[in-house]
């Protein structure tokens, strides 16, 4: 796992600096701390050439430690370079094909792989990869540059272009030591951040700079670009198999790829939270391994919050190496070093558990498996249940609505993460809408009402003359199926996976230089559970029907049957409590006012309301927090 950035020129007049990569790879040094390289060239190739390029890369020993795996690394003759950050898992057989071909290697690198496989088949070498990784590779011959991100999106790679000039890197911060990108923002993405907790692909917050979006590659030759997309899921070819025999094809599916997951020449572990994902893929792990297990869990001292009884039972049932710590979360200590590393606002609280777990982790282990991925393919949100019974019981649930909707709404909320009041308001509000409002509705921290009740007259205005549409309207088209949970799990791989949940391991995981691997988000994998009938996923209320069915030998019946319980912070009870004042004193201050984002009285009220135990806001109160605060760092740049 590593860093990658770098520039591309046709600008005749500059040379791309050391100083610049450097600079950039400076800050990618937390997702590479063991090894730095910088490729520049500046030397013109013949006429009419003046391409001019820089790479650098930061490296995170994982394959082959030695310095063979330094990047940049060029073919054979120098004429093609890659820097690469992630895994390919099937590099071993794609290597010993390679071989065979003539292809000579130097170090037992997968990014030697992808090179040579480059040389082969050009953007096709991409339908081989079986991994998560981002990476550029510069050819000589045809001046160009080729970037591409892995099919769910793992591995993060922002870009900018201005006019002939291209810059990518890992990260936000990094790209932006190139002095000539401006911090513009884009106002439609503060919309998106309000609506979703994150900013989709391929926006960022800035209006220059744009993400690749996963399953994409960019091509830039000589000053012009071109992007396309190389892979999709199909949800629209089933399978018609005896339960028995899919859940023969999970097990065995799975089990391959947890197994090429385990490919480490440093010390490698599991994250178990004591849910079904995690759980699984940890009792594969002792299967596969001739040692023990190392697992890792943290707690709260808020039981609402504490899963640790349950990665306890199943650290019990594999014999793991287990350790656990309960930790109180310090936001104010933490929350300003996550926004510098995420780069632009981020909503996702659950960021400041998953960053504790990383960091205890990376203490004992390099790598650590997952369970990411088993909700967005088997069904496990009760969201799921919710819409399809929003769905089928339309006319029974609108009644319900009429009949209590008022009377539920008056109803104060608590900060209980499964508070029965707060469920029922938020089931009630979807019953008259279509399908898409209603996964709108579900994801929304601020709904369309509540952030045309929030925003300035200015936002309203900039936000409507360039607002970007339905985005999961149009997800939902693309899936390309009727069914309800399919069209909905693709919905949430393609938007709430890479855009949310993958950026948030990925981000918290390398602040703390340590590998996150996700068997359950193989492609392959993918791939099969799209052709599993959705009516296996969703039985009744049973989320997840078909996984359980296939883990109910080898699992605690406790960890099977308990109810979802999620990762995450009481941001709720911080915003009653110890984080109350700060709340008031930041999005109160002038500072935020005079953006003229929000109207004060509006922001104001939200806190009130929240405070004094009417409705739980925590949530939005965190994502204004957040984006307060990226603006003081990113824009202002007033804060340590």
């Amino acid at each position: 796992m590593c860093g990658i950035c770098g520039k591309v020129s046709l600008n005749s007049s500059i040379d791309i600096s050391k100083d610049l990569i450097s600079n950039m790879c400076a800050l990618l040094k937390h997702r590479g701390p063991d090894d730095e390289g910088v490729y520049l060239n500046h030397k013109p190739r013949g006429p009419g050439s003046n391409a001019k390029v820089g790479l650098g890369h930061r490296r995170l020993s994982i394959i082959d430690l030695s310095s063979a795996g330094h990047q940049p690394m060029s073919n054979e003759n120098g004429s093609v370079w890659i820097v690469m950050n992630g895994e390919i898992y099937n590099f071993l057989e794609l290597r010993e094909l390679l071989k065979q071909k003539g292809h000579e290697f130097k170090s037992q690198t997968d990014a030697e792989v992808i090179l040579h496989l480059y040389e082969d088949k050009g953007v096709e070498c991409l339908k081989d990869l079986r991994g998560m990784f981002a990476f550029a590779i510069w050819d000589e011959s045809s001046e160009s540059l080729f970037l591409a991100r892995d099919r769910i999106g793992k591995k993060p790679l922002f870009y900018s272009l201005r006019n002939t000039d291209l810059v990518f890197a890992s990260e936000l911060n990094a790209l932006l030591q190139d002095k000539g990108i401006s911090r513009d923002i884009d106002l439609s993405s503060i919309d998106d951040f309000l609506n979703y907790q994150y900013i989709p692909a391929p926006f960022t917050i800035f209006k220059e700079v744009k993400k690749l979006p996963p399953a994409h590659f960019l091509i830039w030759e000589k000053g012009k670009v071109r992007i396309d997309r190389y892979w999709n899921l199909d949800y629209s070819e089933k399978l018609n198999l005896r339960e028995e025999e899919y859940c023969e094809r999970i097990l065995s599916l799975l089990k391959e790829a947890t197994k090429i997951r385990l490919i480490s020449d440093v010390p490698l572990g599991a994250f178990l939270s004591g849910g079904i994902d995690s759980s699984a893929v940890v009792g594969i792990m002792a299967q596969l391994m001739d040692r023990p297990v190392k697992t890792f869990s943290i707690g709260f001292e808020n039981k609402s919050f504490n899963e640790t009884p349950y990665a306890k039972l199943v650290s019990e049932r594999f014999g793991t190496e287990h350790k656990e710590f309960i930790v109180k979360p310090n936001a104010l200590e933490i929350l300003p070093k996550l926004i510098l590393h995420f780069g632009e606002p981020y909503g996702d609280s659950s960021a400041i558990p998953t960053y504790y777990l990383s960091k205890i982790t990376r203490e004992n282990v390099t790598v650590a498996l997952n369970g990411d991925g088993g909700d967005e393919s088997f069904g496990g949100y009760e969201r799921y249940v919710a819409n399809l019974m929003a769905e089928r019981y339309r006319g029974p649930a609108i009644i319900a609505n009429k009949l209590f909707g008022k009377i539920v709404e008056k109803a104060p909320e608590s900060t209980h993460k499964k508070d029965k009041i707060n469920r029922l308001k938020k089931f009630l509000s979807i019953t008259n809408l279509n399908k898409e409002s209603r996964y709108s509705e579900f994801m929304a921290i601020f709904n369309e009402n509540k952030r045309a009740g929030i925003y300035s007259d200015y936002l309203k205005g900039e936000i409507g003359k360039n607002g970007r549409g339905r985005i999961i309207s149009k997800e939902y088209q693309k899936s390309g199926v009727e069914d309800l949970i399919d069209s909905t799990l693709y919905v949430d791989l393609m938007t709430y996976m890479p855009g949310d949940l993958l950026p948030k391991v990925d981000i918290t995981s390398m602040a703390n230089s340590l590998e996150a691997r996700s068997p359950f988000l193989d492609h392959k994998f993918l791939e099969f559970s799209a052709q599993i009938p959705s009516h296996l996923k969703i039985r009744g209320i049973v989320t997840k029907y078909i996984l359980k069915e296939t883990f109910k030998k080898t699992l605690p019946a406790s960890v099977l049957n308990r109810e979802k319980m999620g990762f995450g912070v009481p941001v709720g009870e911080w915003f009653r409590g110890e984080l109350k004042s700060y709340a008031y004193e930041v999005l109160l201050d002038s500072k935020a006012i005079k953006r003229n984002y929000f109207k004060r009285e509006s922001v104001k009220q939200l806190l009130d309301e929240h405070c004094k135990g009417k409705v739980n806001n925590g949530a939005k109160i965190w994502s204004l927090l957040n984006l307060e605060l990226w603006h003081r760092l990113f824009i202002d740049r007033d804060m340590p």
